[in-house]
C-alpha cells in the first residue's frame, strides 16, 4: 500500500509553478529569478500531470494513510494552479474516489475530501459538469453532517463543502432551498443550548455550528429576495443570542452574520426598523470595547476590531473598504456580502486566492472582475523592478525611517531631560 518510488508528494516547488503571475507557463521556480535558466514548459507540464495521475491512482490505496496524504497533495495542486482541461478528463475518476473516501474514510480523510471537493468545483465552475458532480457528492455530505456519530471535524469539512458547491453549481432554487434547510437544522441547534440551563447541546458541537452558520450565509446572499425577507424575520431576533457565546470564533461569525442580514435588510427596504435596535446596539459597543481581563490580549484586540465594524455597520450603515492586490489588479471590498463570500473561498484556497483571482474565470465572474488580464512577457518584464532597483529603494526607505526613529528618541531624550 505505499507509495510508488516515481510519485513524489506535491511539493511548495511544484505549488510555485504558474503562481507569480497567469501568463508565465509551467516553469521551474528558478526561471522567475533574473537570468534564470529557459526551461522546456511541455516537459514541466507532463511532469506535473504524472504527478497528479499517480495522486489519483493513490486515493484508491488500501493504506489511509497513502489515500489522505494522496489528497492533500491533489488538494495542493488544486489550490495553485488552474488544471481544468486535466480535471475535465478526470472528473469522474475523483468524484469517484471522493464520494468513496467521504464514505469510508475516517475524520482526517474525510476532511481532505471534502476539501478536495470544494476545489474540484472551483476549478470546474458553474457548469453542467460541476451539477453532476454535487448531483453525486450532495447526498453524501448531507448525510454525514445529520449523523451524530460521524466526528466533529468531518461534519463541519463537510458543512462548509455543501455549502461552497451549492453556491457554485446550484441553478435549482429547490436545491438552494434545501441545503440551506439543512444546514439551519444544524447551526439553530446554539440558539436552543444558549435558552437550555443545562446545556443539553455540548460545546464541542460549537465548531460546526459556526461552519454551518457561515456556509447557510454565503448561500443567503444569492437568494432571491423574496427569500431573504422571509430569513431576516426568522433569524434577526434570535441571533444576537449568539453574542453572548463563550467561543469567540462563534461570537465573531454571529455578528458578522448580523451586519450582513442588516445590508441585506436596507437592500430590500430602505426604511427597514428594526425593534430591539438600542439592546443590540449595547451589546455590540459592549464586545467592541469588551476589556474582560480573564481573556487573552490577542483575542480582545481581534473581538474589538471585528465588532467596531460591524457596530458601524449596524448604527450608521458603514463599511470600511478593503482592497485586494493579486498581480497587477486591484478589487476593493466595499460590502459585506463580497467581504463574507471572499473570506470563504480564502479559507479553501489558502495562498492561491491571488492567482485564481487572476486566472480563474468563475472567481472573476463572482467578483465582476471581468475576462482575465493577458500580459505578454515584454510587458511584465517592464512591470519588473530589478534586483539593484530594489535594493536601492529598500536602502532609501531604510534610512528614512533610521531618520524618523531617531527624531522621537531625541524628543523623549530632552523631555526626560527637562523632567
Amino acid at each position: 500500500g505505499g507509495q510508488p518510488r516515481s510519485v513524489q508528494p506535491f511539493s511548495d516547488e511544484d505549488a510555485s509553478i504558474e503562481t507569480m503571475s497567469h501568463c508565465s507557463g509551467f516553469s521551474d521556480p528558478a526561471s522567475f529569478t533574473e537570468d534564470g535558466p529557459e526551461v522546456d514548459e511541455e516537459a514541466t507540464q507532463e511532469d506535473l500531470e504524472y504527478k497528479l495521475k499517480g495522486f489519483i491512482d493513490l486515493t484508491l490505496d488500501k493504506s489511509a494513510k497513502t489515500r489522505q496524504a494522496a489528497l492533500e497533495s491533489l488538494k495542493s495542486a488544486f489550490s495553485s494552479k488552474i488544471l481544468y482541461e486535466f480535471i475535465m478528463e478526470r472528473r469522474m475518476t475523483l468524484t469517484d474516489s471522493i464520494e468513496r473516501c467521504i464514505k469510508k474514510g475516517k475524520s482526517e480523510e474525510q476532511c481532505a475530501a471534502a476539501g478536495l471537493a470544494c476545489l474540484l468545483c472551483v476549478q470546474m465552475g458553474s457548469g453542467i459538469e460541476s451539477e453532476e458532480i454535487f448531483k453525486t457528492l450532495g447526498p453524501v455530505l448531507k448525510k454525514i453532517i445529520c449523523d451524530g456519530t460521524a466526528s466533529i471535524q468531518a461534519r463541519q469539512a463537510c458543512a462548509t463543502c455543501l455549502g461552497i458547491c451549492c453556491f457554485i453549481v446550484t441553478d435549482d432554487i429547490t436545491e438552494l432551498y434545501s441545503t440551506m434547510e439543512c444546514l439551519e437544522n444544524i447551526f439553530t441547534k446554539a440558539y436552543q443550548r444558549d435558552r437550555d440551563a443545562n446545556g443539553i447541546s455540548s460545546t464541542h458541537n460549537t465548531v460546526l455550528h459556526i461552519s454551518a452558520l457561515l456556509a447557510w450565509t454565503l448561500l443567503l446572499t444569492i437568494c432571491p429576495m423574496n427569500e431573504v425577507k422571509k430569513k431576516i424575520e426568522m433569524h434577526l431576533h434570535k441571533l444576537p443570542s449568539l453574542l453572548s457565546c463563550d467561543d469567540l470564533s462563534m461570537r465573531i461569525a454571529a455578528g458578522e452574520t448580523l451586519a450582513l442580514l442588516f445590508e441585506l435588510a436596507r437592500e430590500t427596504d430602505a426604511d427597514f426598523f428594526y425593534e430591539d435596535m438600542e439592546l443590540l446596539t449595547d451589546k455590540l459597543r459592549a464586545l467592541a470595547t469588551d476589556g474582560n481581563k480573564h481573556r487573552a490580549k490577542v483575542d480582545k484586540r481581534k473581538q474589538r476590531s471585528v465588532f467596531r465594524d460591524v457596530l458601524r455597520a449596524v448604527e450608521e450603515r458603514d463599511f470600511p473598504t478593503e482592497m485586494v492586490k493579486f498581480g497587477p489588479e486591484r478589487m476593493y471590498i466595499d460590502c459585506w456580502v463580497k467581504k463574507q463570500t471572499y473570506d470563504t473561498f480564502k479559507e479553501i484556497l489558502g495562498s492561491g486566492m491571488q492567482y485564481h483571482l487572476q486566472s480563474n474565470d468563475f472567481l472573476r465572474n463572482v467578483f465582476e472582475l471581468g475576462p482575465p488580464v493577458m500580459l505578454d512577457a515584454a510587458t511584465l518584464k517592464t512591470m519588473k523592478i530589478s534586483r539593484f532597483e530594489r535594493h536601492l529603494y529598500n536602502s532609501a526607505a531604510f534610512k528614512a525611517r533610521t531618520k524618523a526613529r531617531s527624531k522621537c528618541r531625541d524628543k523623549r531624550a530632552d523631555v526626560g531631560e527637562f523632567f
